[in-house]
């Protein structure tokens, strides 16, 4: 396979046997729990399926997607990713790690920048050390600000998931995908350059197992050398017959010589031996692991190939999902107001029909009380005319009072008054009955 492999054949009938890798405790908790299918009714959920029954199904979903999420978030503490790199932050999130970067970054130079300032007294007078130290202390808090600001950001994103929608969780997913794709691809461009040291390696161990086999081979000749050597001097050591001569000693000496000569032949032999057979052993180990490496970049491959082939089909089957759950929530918006709307019609039918009702019974009441209305207005004229006669009684007395007292005869004055108007009662004649020839004050008077 070529080092810029991208994407696997996904049109090719050949079935890829999947390899499973153990991804760790918490991926394993987390395949456990998606696996766990205990709803034998699925089957009859579907076929009596209703619309308010999706709601339930889609929000079993996205509990479902939270856990995931919240699993692999924990999986990416365990094996050391890093966070802001492994999970879509907002930018609120992503401004608590890009301020603790910039502050640590600025925390870094303001210290260099003092530690660059030549170390004179002038400086030192001006407070040199001082700002060193400050600035020693400003790089530690900044350092404490930028460790704690993964985590941080950590606990606001959690907190942002948990009541989090469906499309919000799948997009997350997503982002997982595509960050564990780079990181996949990250893993086999490493794997690559340990196997290619390790053939190099390998080179170099046979070329040296080759070199120790021949020191082997030139150190076993001088040993025969040297064994021949040593038996001819042994043999001549023995011949000498006084052993308190001086051509004993020499003759001892020789054979000294020559043992000791055999014995460093020999460990270099062994060493030469023992060189030999652990080259050879690193040869066999380094192609082994050659093997092993290649299987797993192979894996991973197959792996990033599926999942970066699966992670574009699966956004669009997402956007499938998504979209239909829109149009689920829009079809029962839809039929509430259509519910409205026949509840509107069904309430404004009944009020216009007992608008109708109600005119026709007011016509009815107001032509049934017409003769009452009539019979009422006979008993106000009759009354009326029966107080109207008393008045024009007590008129007459008072008529007969005034010309017996004043010798006044009011009857002409009262005749009068009636002739111009015999309805008005007897207090609305003349302003100035009595012939006062000052009207106005006798309004005075009356206060």
């Amino acid at each position: 396979m070529s080092d810029d492999f991208d994407l696997l054949e996904t049109n090719s009938n050949d079935k890829t046997e999947k390899v499973d890798v153990n991804w760790g405790k918490a991926i394993d908790q987390m395949k456990s729990k998606l696996a766990q299918e205990d709803d034998p009714e699925s089957r009859q959920k579907i076929l009596n399926a209703t619309l308010d029954n999706v709601v339930d199904m889609a929000e079993k979903d996205r509990t479902t997607l939270l856990d995931a999420i919240k699993d692999l978030t924990d999986y990416q503490d365990e094996v050391g990713i890093m966070f802001e790199g492994f999970s879509a932050l907002n930018a609120k999130e992503q401004k608590v790690i890009d301020d603790a970067v910039k502050r640590l970054e600025r925390a870094k130079v303001e210290l260099e920048d003092a530690k660059n300032k030549p170390d004179t007294w002038w400086n030192n007078l001006w407070g040199r050390k001082s700002k060193i130290k400050k600035a020693e202390q400003e790089l530690e808090n900044a350092q404490r600000e930028r460790d704690a600001s993964d985590n941080k950001a950590k606990a606001m994103f959690q907190q942002r998931i948990e009541t989090a929608d469906i499309q919000t969780l799948l997009n997350e997913l997503s982002f997982k995908s595509q960050a564990a794709i780079k990181r996949l691809k990250d893993r086999e461009i490493e794997i690559k350059e340990v196997e290619e040291s390790l053939k190099t390696a390998i080179v170099e161990a046979s070329n040296n197992h080759t070199k120790a086999l021949q020191k082997k081979k030139e150190i076993e000749d001088k040993l025969e050398e040297q064994y021949a050597l040593l038996k001819q001097a042994r043999q001549a050591l023995e011949e000498v017959a006084d052993k308190q001569s001086t051509e004993y000693s020499d003759a001892l000496a020789k054979v000294t010589t020559l043992e000791q000569k055999v014995e460093e032949l020999e460990g270099l032999k062994n060493a030469y031996t023992t060189l030999a057979a652990s080259k050879d052993s690193f040869v066999h180990k380094h192609n082994l692991t050659i093997k092993v490496l290649t299987s797993l970049r192979s894996n991973l491959q197959t792996h990033r190939a599926k999942l970066k082939s699966d992670t574009d089909e699966r956004l669009k089957y997402y956007d499938g999902y998504v979209v239909a759950l829109k149009a689920r929530t829009d079809q029962e918006f839809a039929a509430i107001l259509e519910h409205l709307g026949v509840k509107t019609d069904e309430h404004i039918g009944e009020t216009l029909a007992a608008m109708h009702t109600a005119s026709a019974k007011a016509r009815q009441e107001m032509m049934d009380n017409i003769p009452v209305h009539e019979k009422v207005m006979q008993g106000v004229y009759g009354s009326y005319a029966e107080a109207l006669g008393e008045i024009r009684t007590k008129d007459a007395a008072i008529q007969k009072n005034f010309a017996d007292r004043y010798g006044i005869d009011m009857k002409e004055i009262f005749d009068e008054y009636y002739k111009a108007d015999p309805n008005a009662p007897s207090d609305g004649g003349s302003s100035n009955p009595a012939g006062d020839p000052n009207p106005e004050a006798s309004d005075d008077l009356l206060g």
